[in-house]
């Protein structure tokens, strides 16, 4: 990883990427900063209160920008949900899948309908949580221009929804120049940037209890330890793959001979990456926020954050099973057995001890829906394990403190950094050798 970034920055082309990467990124932290007139931040602050419903996720991937009140509280979640559901919408629409297949064009409408669903998206989330907030328990934490009016706050709580829109809409701009001018993923990048502020920021608070209590450099200590285990672990499993043995046949066209070679086909083990556990959390936050949205003071609300919100037995269950579901929805997408057995036999190719056609798509799909299964228990252990072993570090538990590990940190989050850095380092490592091609072209 040091040696690609030393050999990056030799580069002149590669050094102005990233150093307009990094402006980027500055600009998108100075807006975590500015505050939302309209929003009290102090009282903000306190309905947050660590709580692990899908405002404290929100928080944390935003990098504190929500619970901070400022202009991205939004963050680059609107965009991506949009994208997830393009995703989906274009794999049950004709005409949303023939635009994909357009080429450049079609990507250009796609892109353009992805932007305008994310504003929606963005519009429906800002009201949500005004209304929300506007709902809370305590002081109201909107500041009213209406200081001498028993009415609600309408003005003020449009406009605060005009400036959360407007954050988030900067932000899907910023997540979008990078990925043209930038270096890898914009919308990856603001996330990993997110995540890494959120952390920062709760083991600089967790480092200031020490002055307090000096024995709870042992819950410290084994956070970081057990924070190791999981990136060593995440590294392992992003590498592991099945390799599966493909040798293709001699051929004779013309005066030269074709094939003869030995190849494989690479089948990963977690090729999905981290968005079985993104689309499932997205799902199970869904009626969450309905809930809260539309019917907070209710029993109803009261009974399923009890039984079912965020923490629960049931929702630990529910994020499992559709992890599992969301990994075998997502494989499919990816690897399609059918297509791969028709290239090996158009370019007479053959798996050893399989006939071709459609015995070799189901050899396939077997070995695909098996490497499948790992990769999904594997998301499952990383969303849920580590989540306890959180908890217990930052004294949930009955320890009569509170470190903020649990609320603050994910593994989910952890994996996504972990994806991220792996995936710049391929990034940069796949330029670095194209300028070595240009100059041995040159």
């Amino acid at each position: 990883m040091f040696e690609t970034l030393k050999n990056a920055f030799k580069s002149k082309e590669i050094r102005t990427k990233i150093w307009f990467t990094l402006l980027l990124i500055l600009v998108y932290r100075i807006g975590c900063y500015i505050p939302v007139p309209t929003l009290n931040a102090n009282v903000i602050s306190s309905v947050f209160g660590g709580a692990q419903d899908f405002l404290g996720v929100l928080g944390a991937i935003t990098g504190g920008s929500l619970q901070n009140a400022t202009l991205f509280a939004l963050g680059i979640l609107p965009f991506i949900n949009s994208f997830i559901i393009m995703q989906l919408l274009t794999l049950v629409i004709p005409a949303l899948e023939r635009m994909s297949k357009e080429g450049e064009e079609g990507r250009k409408k796609l892109t353009q309908i992805t932007r305008i669903v994310a504003i929606v998206l963005a519009v429906i989330q800002a009201i949500g949580i005004v209304v929300m907030l506007n709902n809370s328990n305590g002081i109201n934490p909107l500041f009213s221009f209406e200081k001498n009016s028993d009415s609600p706050a309408v003005l003020t709580m449009a406009m605060t929804i005009i400036i959360l829109v407007a954050g988030s809409t900067m932000v899907m701009w910023l997540s979008e120049r990078i990925t043209e001018y930038g270096i890898g993923n914009g919308s990856s990048i603001i996330i990993f940037i997110g995540i890494l502020a959120t952390a920062g920021t709760t083991m600089a608070g967790a480092f200031r209890q020490l002055g307090d209590r000096w024995e709870l450099i042992w819950n410290i200590l084994g956070f970081i330890a057990v924070v190791v285990g999981i990136f060593a672990f995440i590294v392992f499993m992003d590498g592991a793959e099945r390799r599966i043995a493909v040798q293709y046949s001699k051929q004779i066209k013309g005066n030269k001979m074709y094939g003869g070679q030995t190849t494989y086909i690479p089948i990963r083990v977690n090729g999905s990456g981290v968005m079985p556990i993104i689309f499932a959390s997205s799902l199970l936050m869904l009626p969450q926020m309905i809930i809260q949205l539309f019917f907070s003071n209710t029993p109803a609300a009261v009974w399923y954050a009890t039984y079912m919100g965020s923490g629960t037995p049931v929702y630990y269950v529910l994020l499992a099973l559709l992890i599992l579901g969301f990994s075998y929805f997502y494989a499919q997408i990816q690897f399609n057995p059918d297509d791969v057995s028709k290239n090996i036999q158009q370019y007479g190719g053959f798996i050893p001890g399989i006939r071709a056609g459609k015995p070799t798509s189901d050899f396939l799909r077997k070995i695909n829906n098996r490497i499948t299964l790992f990769g999904a228990i594997f998301l499952m252990i990383i969303a849920l394990v580590p989540t306890f072993i959180f908890l217990a570090l930052s004294g949930r538990y009955g320890g009569g403190y509170d470190l903020g590990f649990g609320s603050s940190f994910s593994a989910t989050g952890l994996l996504i950094v972990v994806s991220v850095a792996l995936e710049l380092n391929k990034q940069l490592e796949s330029q670095i050798m194209m300028k070595h091609y240009k100059g041995f072209l040159k």
